[in-house]
C-alpha cells in the first residue's frame, strides 16, 4: 500500500512570541519488512534561524528548530510518501507469563528495541494500584504473553469510551482509567501500564491512521488524525508485536509508524519552549491519502 501523507500543525499566539526552541518529530519511520519512507520533508513557516535534523535514542527521526526573532504564527509541516507492506500474522509463538522472565532476562542488549527499556516506570507512567489489580483480573492462568496482550486490547476497547472532551494531552492515566473515558492517548497509556504490572514490556507508538469516510460521504480534507496504539514484546521468538486498543485491532496497513518510545513524552509531534505572556490556539489537519486514489494529473 502507498500512501501520501500531509500534515500541518498551526500555532497562532497571542502575542508575538520569540526564543523558540522545538523539538518535532512528524516524520514516518522507516522500518524493514513493514514501512518505508520514500521521500519525506518537513518545513516550517516562518523559517527558522537554526535547525538541525537528528535521529533520537529510540531512532526516531527529529528535526530540532530554534527561532529568534518575534513572530505571532508557526506553522509546521509534513509532507511524505510511505510503502507499507502487509505483516503475516503468523501463529502465537509467545511464552507463557511465568516463563517471560527468563526471555527477558537472556537478551542481552541495551539498543533502543530492547525490552529492558519498557518494563519499568517513565517519565508519564508510573505503577497505579488500580491499573495493576485491573490487568492481573484479566491475565488468567496458562494464558500466553500474546493472548494476555490481546485481551487487554479487547478489555480497554470494551470498558472505556472515546471522548475527546474528557481528557487533555496532559491528563495522566490515572484520570483515564476513573472515568473510562479518553481518546487514543489514554487508551494507549493504560495498556502500557497494564501489562508493565504484569511484567510484561510494553512501549508507545506514534503514528498516523488512515480514516475512511461514512457511507455515501466524501472524504473530507484534512480529516484523518495522528494516532497511538501499542506495542508489545511476545518473547524472543516472536518480537514485538503491535495493538491498537482504541479500535480492538492489530495494527495493519491503515496504520503508519512515526515513532517509538517509552510514553507520549518521548515521541509528542511537538516539544520546546519559547518567550511569550499570552495565550495560543493550535490546530492540525492531517490527510493520509492511497496514492491510487489520486486524481491523475491532466
Amino acid at each position: 500500500m502507498l500512501y501520501d501523507i500531509s500534515l500541518t500543525i498551526t500555532y497562532d499566539y497571542e502575542v508575538p512570541v520569540s526564543g523558540g526552541r522545538h523539538l518535532v518529530r512528524v516524520l514516518p519511520l522507516s522500518i524493514p519488512g513493514r514501512q518505508r519512507l520514500i521521500a519525506g520533508s518537513v518545513t516550517c513557516s516562518p523559517a527558522p534561524d537554526e535547525r538541525s535534523d537528528l535521529t533520537d535514542f529510540f531512532a526516531n527521526p527529529a528535526t530540532a528548530i530554534l527561532f529568534r526573532k518575534a513572530h505571532d504564527r508557526l506553522a509546521i509541516r509534513m509532507q511524505a510518501r510511505v510503502q507499507l507492506e502487509a505483516a503475516d500474522p503468523g501463529v502465537d509463538l509467545s511464552p507463557q507469563l511465568d516463563r517471560l522472565p527468563a526471555e527477558i532476562a537472556a537478551l542481552w542488549s541495551v539498543a533502543p528495541d530492547a525490552p529492558h527499556h519498557f518494563l519499568g516506570a517513565s517519565p508519564r507512567l508510573t505503577e497505579d494500584a488500580a491499573i495493576s489489580a485491573y490487568a492481573r483480573d484479566i491475565a488468567k492462568p496458562g494464558m500466553t504473553v500474546h493472548q494476555i496482550a490481546t485481551a487487554l486490547c479487547h478489555a480497554i476497547y470494551t470498558d472505556f469510551t472515546y471522548d475527546p472532551e474528557a481528557t487533555t494531552v496532559d491528563s495522566t492515566p490515572r484520570q483515564a482509567f476513573r472515568l473510562r473515558s479518553g481518546v487514543c492517548q489514554d487508551f494507549a497509556h493504560v495498556m502500557i501500564l497494564s501489562l508493565r504490572a504484569l511484567g510484561i514490556p510494553a512501549g508507545y507508538v506514534s503514528g498516523f491512521l488512515r480514516t475512511l469516510p461514512p457511507p455515501g460521504k466524501e472524504r473530507l480534507e484534512g480529516a484523518d488524525a495522528m494516532h497511538a496504539w501499542v506495542r508489545v514484546w511476545c518473547g524472543a521468538t516472536m518480537g514485538w508485536v503491535e495493538l491498537d486498543p482504541t479500535n480492538d485491532i492489530p495494527t495493519g496497513l491503515d496504520h503508519i509508524v512515526v515513532g517509538h518510545g517509552r510514553d507520549y513524552s518521548d515521541v509528542a509531534p511537538v516539544v520546546g519552549v519559547l518567550k511569550s505572556y499570552g495565550s495560543h490556539e493550535t490546530a492540525q489537519a492531517v490527510d493520509v491519502v492511497p496514492v491510487a486514489e489520486r486524481a491523475p494529473a491532466e
